[in-house]
């Protein structure tokens, strides 16, 4: 007699030496998820219309991590574990203001290179300053108390400090 299915598959599976999960008995209008193995009701999945059942294969909380290491990778070329590395050798804080843990990769929009991992202020007020060591710097002289402020020379031609 002929294995069709599922049967099939679990006889190739075993005789290749690699695990075969049991089906569990799962109540109506619940789900188990493959990476953290609990079984949760339907709102804990989201839609997928393309699955046979209609529900995502991961429960939210482990898709929203699988897609945080996919991001991290693609962006970064960084694993959540490299980007932990990271954060222990600046001792759990932030760079720049020393205070804050930090919780985003600051990375160069030209090169695309990590620099370090930043707390969400002082990565936005770099990214906000374009980047550009030069405004930091007159931004740095300018809460030292020293303004900066164009002379004027002649009508429509400024001098600019230095």
């Amino acid at each position: 007699m002929a294995e069709y299915g599922a049967a099939r598959y679990r006889r190739r599976r075993e005789a290749e030496g690699k695990a075969v999960r049991e089906k569990a008995d799962v109540p109506d209008g619940h789900k188990r998820c493959p990476q953290c193995e609990e079984v949760k009701p339907h709102s804990e999945w989201e839609l997928n219309s393309t699955s046979s059942d209609g529900h995502a294969s991961y429960c939210k909380p482990c898709r929203a991590e699988r897609n945080q290491h996919g991001y991290f990778k693609r962006k970064y070329g960084l694993t959540m574990e490299d980007r932990d590395e990271m954060i222990a050798a600046q001792k759990g804080l932030c760079v720049i203001c020393l205070k804050a843990p930090p919780a985003h990769v600051d990375h160069c929009h030209e090169t695309g290179k990590v620099r370090g991992v930043l707390c969400f202020n002082c990565n936005s007020a770099i990214g906000k300053l374009g980047d550009d060591p030069d405004a930091l710097r007159r931004a740095i002289s300018y809460l030292e108390g020293n303004p900066w402020k164009p002379t004027l020379v002649a009508p429509g031609v400024y001098r600019l400090p230095s």
